[in-house]
């Protein structure tokens, strides 16, 4: 999308919920800190739901012609193929952990979303026919609890599903709302509540249930109870996703606005970064300094995706996340060279 037809504050948000999908898997180096299961529960509680719902939001023009469906394949396709060995075997030969199953039919790690979005995308044009798909996405992932294969990963597809239709069939008229001065003034004690209810996630539900991979089966608790635990966290994600959003400036703030254009070189590539300080020991570092450990590896985290994001980084890696897009624009740059 070129610079002056793009959303401002769409960027600005897509920049701060990337961010938080960096810090929220550098948390993994911290385990050994209490404070750092907070974090990590209060993060994920609304980062992913929010993420989803501007995916959904950003899908709406998504269509099964020629064009789309082959930007389709260069954007997420290819780049699923290419990253989801490349990253396995980074994880195994250099950070040295024992990661095993099928590739690609099995996502590891940060993969997922590839995949998982790349199905949304292909079911969207039935998706935004009608607003009852929305209440029906609520019942598939209620029940998509009952899934226990992680094959291209359908439990999460099913499971998020609701917050990527929702995105398909809300405005901008409806976002505008987020302006509205209560909506504001409420954010911030709506987001200190799902705080607090961070704290005791083990209490009145289960990490696991965060997300949305994970089958009833797995889970200490009853179907009927896993159920209604189910929708109880799908509407603290969205709450929490609509508060946050609020808070996000609505103008143009620069070059923290033109990261917003970068969120996919910072969601293939800040996984090496942070499984090399794994490899490194920064865990045992961790654990024996667990206060400056977790306020290092978060300002870390943030530094990261910030830095990833930055234009000389963005312009270097950029062709690698879209590689057939890449050498078509070159083509068509030097044919239009030539035709001068």
């Amino acid at each position: 999308m070129p610079p002056a037809s793009r959303d401002p504050w769409l960027d600005n948000v897509k920049i701060v919920l990337v961010t938080l999908v960096v810090v929220g898997h550098a948390i993994g180096l911290v385990e050994e800190t209490a404070g750092s299961h907070w974090v990590y529960d209060f993060i994920y509680l609304w980062h992913i739901p929010a993420f989803v719902f501007v995916s959904g939001y950003l899908s709406k023009s998504f269509e099964w012609d020629r064009r789309r469906m082959t930007n389709l394949v260069q954007t997420l396709a290819v780049p699923y193929l290419i990253f989801e060995p490349t990253l396995f075997y980074f994880r195994r030969e250099v950070a040295g952990e024992g990661v095993e199953g099928p590739l690609w039919l099995v996502p590891h790690w940060t993969m997922w979303y590839l995949i998982v979005l790349l199905m949304w995308r292909l079911v969207t044009p039935i998706l935004k026919r009608h607003w009852l798909f929305l209440p029906l996405s609520v019942i598939v992932s209620l029940l998509g609890g009952l899934w226990n294969d992680d094959t291209l990963m359908i439990p999460r597809f099913l499971g998020l599903l609701p917050f990527f239709v929702l995105g398909l069939h809300l405005k901008p008229r409806h976002l505008k709302h987020l302006d509205d001065v209560w909506v504001r003034a409420a954010a911030v004690p709506l987001l200190a509540g799902i705080g607090v209810m961070a704290v005791y996630t083990d209490t009145w539900a289960e990490t696991a249930l965060l997300w949305y991979d994970t089958g009833y089966s797995a889970l200490p608790i009853d179907n009927e109870i896993a159920f209604q635990t189910r929708l109880t966290v799908m509407m603290v994600g969205l709450v929490g996703a609509f508060a946050a959003m609020s808070l996000v400036p609505r103008r143009s703030l620069g070059w923290f606005t033109t990261m917003g254009s970068a969120t996919m070189v910072v969601y293939l590539f800040h996984g090496f970064v942070i499984k090399t300080f794994l490899a490194v020991g920064w865990p045992d570092f961790t654990a024996a300094h667990p206060t400056l450990g977790l306020v290092l590896t978060t300002l870390g985290a943030v530094a990261l995706a910030l830095v990833l994001a930055s234009r000389p980084v963005r312009t270097v890696l950029t062709p690698f996340t879209n590689p057939l897009g890449w050498l078509g624009a070159r083509r068509s740059a030097r044919r239009t060279r030539t035709a001068v």
